[in-house]
This record gives C-alpha cells, sequence and structure tokens, in this order.
C-alpha cells in the first residue's frame, strides 16, 4: 500500500505540484492539504482517492504560486509618511542624509504586495485544472502501488509455498504419533503398575489419547487455507482484507497442532510454520 507520485501543473498565472503518497492503513484515510481560497478541492480528491483505493493512508499535498506579474504592489503612504517625519528633526539637524527613495521604500511596511483577484471565470479554469492535476496524482500514486504490488507477489507466493511444504512434512510426521503415544503410554503404565498392566489396556488408553492428539482436522484445514491463498494471489482485485483474516485462520490451525503434538519433531515443524505465518501477516499489510 505504499507508494508516491509528483504531478506538475499550471493554469494562466498560476503553476503547481502535487505530491500525493501512502502508506499501510487497515482502512482508507485521506487527507488533504492545500493552498487557501482551493477548499472545494478536497471533495475531488477523496471521492477520486476513494475510486482508485480501498485500504491504506492517503496524503495528498497541493503547493501552487501565482506569477510574479500577477501580484500587485502597492506604497503604503502613510507608513510613509510617518518615516518621513521621523527623519524630517535629524536631517535639519545635520544629523542625517536626506532619505534616498531606494531607501525608504526597503522600509519595513512601505511596499505591499497584494494579490490581484481572479476573474471567476478564470478562477474556475485554474481550479478545474488543478483538479485534472490532483486526479493525475491518484493515478501515479495508484500505478506506483500497483508496482510495489507487482514485486510483492513473488514474495508472498514464496512464504505461502512455505506453509504448504510444512503442512506437508506436518502431515507426515503426524501419521507417526499414535505409536508413539502408545510406546509411550506403555512405559509409563508398565513403571506404574508393573507387569500387571495388560495389552487390552494400553491398547485402549493409547487409542483414547491419540483421538485427543489427532491433528487430522487441522491439516485438513491448513491445505484448503494455502489454496484459499493461492486462489487471492491470483485474482486480479483487492484481496489484503481477506487475506488478512487468512492469516489468522493459518496461525490458528498452526497453535492447535502444536498443543497436540505428541513428538518434538511435529513441535518444531509447528513452530517453523508459525514463524512462517508470521512472515506471511507482516507482508499482508502491504496489500490492499
Amino acid at each position: 500500500m505504499t507508494g508516491f507520485a509528483r504531478v506538475e501543473g499550471a493554469e494562466g498565472a498560476w503553476s503547481w505540484a502535487v505530491e500525493a503518497r501512502s502508506v499501510n492503513g487497515r482502512n482508507l484515510d485521506v487527507r488533504f492539504r492545500g493552498p487557501p481560497g482551493f477548499d472545494l478541492l478536497e471533495k475531488g480528491v477523496r471521492d477520486g482517492a476513494q475510486a482508485r483505493f480501498q485500504r491504506g493512508q492517503v496524503t495528498v499535498g497541493l503547493q501552487a504560486k501565482r506569477a510574479e506579474s500577477a501580484v500587485a504592489v502597492s506604497v503604503n503612504v502613510e507608513q510613509l509618511d510617518r518615516y518621513l517625519a521621523m527623519l524630517d528633526p535629524l536631517v535639519k539637524a545635520g544629523r542625517a542624509q536626506p532619505p534616498t527613495a531606494d531607501g525608504l521604500l526597503a522600509l519595513r511596511g512601505v511596499l505591499a504586495a497584494v494579490d490581484a483577484e481572479d476573474d471567476p471565470g478564470v478562477r474556475a479554469a485554474v481550479e478545474q485544472a488543478m483538479a485534472s492535476t490532483l486526479l493525475a496524482a491518484l493515478d501515479a500514486l495508484k500505478a506506483s502501488r500497483l508496482a510495489e504490488g507487482a514485486a510483492l507477489a513473488p514474495v508472498l507466493g514464496g512464504q505461502v509455498a512455505r506453509i504448504d511444504q510444512l503442512v506437508a512434512a506436518a502431515e507426515t510426521e503426524a501419521a507417526g504419533q499414535p505409536v508413539v503415544i502408545r510406546d509411550r503410554f506403555a512405559r509409563r503404565l508398565k513403571e506404574l503398575a508393573g507387569e500387571a498392566a495388560s495389552e487390552e489396556r494400553i491398547i485402549q488408553e493409547a487409542a483414547a489419547q491419540a483421538v485427543k492428539a489427532d491433528v487430522r482436522e487441522e491439516l485438513d484445514r491448513l491445505t484448503a487455507h494455502v489454496a484459499s491463498a493461492r486462489g487471492l494471489l491470483a485474482e486480479d482485485v483487492a484481496a489484503g482484507r481477506r487475506l488478512d483474516f487468512l492469516t489468522q485462520e493459518f496461525m490458528r490451525e498452526a497453535n492447535t497442532l502444536c498443543s497436540k503434538s505428541a513428538t518434538p519433531a511435529l513441535t518444531a515443524i509447528g513452530l517453523d510454520l508459525k514463524a512462517v505465518i508470521e512472515q506471511f501477516r507482516e507482508q499482508v499489510q502491504n496489500v490492499e
């Protein structure tokens, strides 16, 4: 969801530059900063962003200025008279030279630059041109985000493939859990009951524990989630929210897998699985 774009424009005496940038965000948050007097442009920016993006914090800044030729300069006669009144006694007393025109005009407050008022038709044309530049910046921002997404897709695909590999490894390791549970229970029972422990009881108790440690459902759901993730990554639509939810489901099944593990090897696979899922979750935050 990160990206940056800069577009410049001009109309009549006005010139401007638009910078649009975005960072990650769970929802779409649009912020606009523009020069005084152009507040009406904000609605167009918000509507344009909502039409192009679904998530992320989007900030659009507009900086505009008028050509110097369009700025009127006036002399503050009252302020100039005050300066002359202050200087006159000093000049007459020989304590100061008579003031020059350039010196007087350089004094603070003597010259005032006033922006000339735009004709309503000219103002409307400027605002329309600015609005077009703002939308062009949003288009460029979208292209920037799409480029980032194209670079991110192989990373996400590789992480999903790694999850798939770990699920397959967990399935292989889990197939031997019933035997491990039976042997472990038999040793423990014989330590407590000695030779009096019957084979039938060992089988019954081991079977009951094996049922509790069965991870078939978790592995099936993880396999289904892998297929869903691949399907979402292949779609040409915004899938960030659904991938975010899918990541939670991945982690839920991985946690259950670890809690049901009866062997160190399966626990290690489960921990590796959780680590990859966490990496996947972090990258999904960049996906719209």
